[in-house]
């Protein structure tokens, strides 16, 4: 279903060994075929530069460096220029970097073996493209001076940078940074910055977890290298990008004889005092979402303001506990509003009085519809997680880092040091669906599968996003459309995110609000709706 897999440094290298020992593929192969897509990819980025065009490739001593050495061969071949610099011990090299180092060599191309950096930095200035097929993706730990000081001299260029499987400095499973940052004579930079990276097989899931900051992979490029497909998509529990293709299958046109009925009812049990945007957000964004009916429950002493606030959506007062929030005498209402509906959003705006955790806890232990649980509502849980396993609904919880950290009794730079693992964890031990927000949004699902959102932008740290996210993803839950409940959590977090993205198009990230991701989640979901164009006979 998703093709977009991800894998770490050690899933790769179990595919490689995988391709070689159970299907007899020599390794040599497989390095060829990485090689080629590299030089295939050197001449598309250099299909706009003058005829032998000078290329520049900065090789390793592993086999990266090795897939650099084959690159640089159809290179040749195809009559461009090339200069090979090799930081490596020639005298160790082995297996198939070492095959690939002998053919150069008796190709007679042109292998610059001293490691000098001023001739290296002289050689990049010359040069049209430079290849980086300095570390692959088997680096673990702070890189050494000498090679962080070449990586500092790569970046240094302001051309096009080609990295090979990933760029040299990034750890293949966190995408975090590995070099030093200065050293005596030198200053570094830490990973190197493509602008484009051919990757083999599938995506490291470093060049995705992290939000990359300034250490980019560019444009990638997944290249076939020879190894079974029934290895690279395993029927297993995996790691996947969520990318626009996954959306598509799933807003279908609507039938010419619909009817509001047809597409949900959503409960949004929202507000208190001084907090009543956040359930109106979260109504228009779950409005937005194609949901037929959305009703609002709020405290009563709130319910004119919310009437005023709403058009499209219903409101209804139910009984208040203490501070005009929700309490234990609003639960029997509240209760009777969602067993009418096909599922809830809770959470957003309900304040931290010890009635409304009270509420809240009882309330999530007797839903029996599926929910989106979000805010306020996961603190109030937070000191007993029994709940998630009382109750009898499908849950969707769609915490922030702090909220996270809350839930399991750790902090928040521990959560964001291993969100991966924490988000699936907590997806399995608690058989929920776990949204963990942030830069690079990770969905989970019991099962194991994990989801990582590319849609977003720093525009959205801004005050009732996660509410918008809250009704949106309430409103897709409540559509009868054929998908499980994570992929209905998915579509709302890409959706949410490229509405986002649009707003800062339009306002710029410092001046757009949440209110401005509503507005734009319309145009986002119309591309993809499926649109039947009807012609006269």
């Amino acid at each position: 279903m998703f093709i977009n897999r991800l894998v770490t440094a050690e899933e790769m290298r179990a595919l490689d060994a995988c391709a070689t020992k159970k299907y007899g593929i020599p390794s040599l192969i497989l390095m060829e075929n990485a090689g080629r897509a590299v030089s295939d990819a050197a001449l598309e980025m250099m299909d706009d530069m003058p005829e032998f065009s000078n290329v520049l490739i900065i090789a390793g001593p592993g086999n990266n460096g090795g897939d650099g050495f084959v690159a640089a061969r159809h290179l040749h071949n195809a009559g461009v220029g090339v200069t090979i610099y090799y930081f490596g011990d020639r005298d160790k090299a082995k297996g198939d970097a070492l095959t690939n180092i002998e053919i150069a060599e008796k190709m007679g191309l042109e292998i610059d073996s001293s490691r000098d950096l001023d001739r290296l930095k002289s050689a990049i200035k010359d040069a049209d493209l430079i290849i980086d097929a300095l570390l692959g993706t088997g680096v673990k730990g702070e890189l050494r001076p000498e090679i962080a000081a070449v990586i500092g001299c790569i970046n240094s260029r302001q051309g096009r940078i080609l990295a090979v499987d990933i760029p040299s400095g990034r750890d293949a499973d966190t995408g975090v940074a590995l070099g030093p940052s200065l050293s005596e004579g030198h200053v570094l930079e830490d990973a190197v910055i493509a602008t484009m990276t051919v990757t083999f097989a599938h995506k490291k899931l470093g060049m995705v977890v992290d939000a990359g900051g300034k250490y980019d992979s560019g444009k990638v490029i997944v290249a076939e290298i020879g190894i079974p497909r029934e290895e690279l998509y395993p029927d297993r529990a995996g790691v996947f990008a969520l990318t626009s293709s996954d959306m598509f299958p799933y807003f279908p046109p609507r039938s010419v004889d619909a009817n509001k009925g047809d597409y949900g009812h959503l409960a949004v049990i929202a507000g208190s005092v001084g907090m009543t945007g956040a359930a109106a957000l979260a109504a228009e964004a779950a409005l937005r979402s194609g949901a037929g009916l959305v009703t609002v429950a709020v405290p009563e002493s709130l319910n004119d303001i919310m009437e005023a606030k709403l058009t499209e959506a219903m409101t209804i007062p139910v009984p208040e506990g203490n501070a005009r929030a929700f309490g234990m005498a609003s639960l029997d209402k509240v209760l009777e509003i969602i067993n009418k509906c096909d599922g809830a959003a809770i959470g957003p705006g309900f304040g931290r009085d010890a009635d409304t955790i009270a509420f809240t806890k009882e309330l999530i232990r007797r839903l029996e519809k599926k929910s989106v649980i979000d805010a306020d509502a996961l603190y109030a849980i937070s000191d007993d997680l029994s709940v998630l396993k009382d109750s009898k609904a499908e849950l969707v919880l769609t915490p922030h880092p702090g909220e996270m950290a809350r839930l399991i009794g750790t902090t928040v730079a521990e959560v964001q040091s291993n969100r991966l693992e924490v988000a699936r964890k907590f997806a399995a031990d608690y058989g929920v669906t776990l949204v963990l927000k942030g830069a690079r949004t990770i969905i989970a699902e019991p099962g194991g599968n994990a989801f990582i959102n590319t849609t977003g932008t720093p525009g959205m740290a801004t005050g009732g996003a996660g509410d918008v996210l809250t009704g949106l993803l309430g409103g897709l839950l409540v559509q009868e459309v054929d998908s499980q409940t994570y992929m209905k959590a998915n579509m709302a977090v890409y959706i949410h995110g490229e509405a986002g993205e649009l707003a800062a198009k339009r306002l710029g990230e410092s001046a757009m609000i949440a209110s401005d991701v509503v507005n734009c989640l319309s145009d986002v979901i119309k591309k993809f709706e499926y649109i039947k164009e009807y012609e006269e006979e």
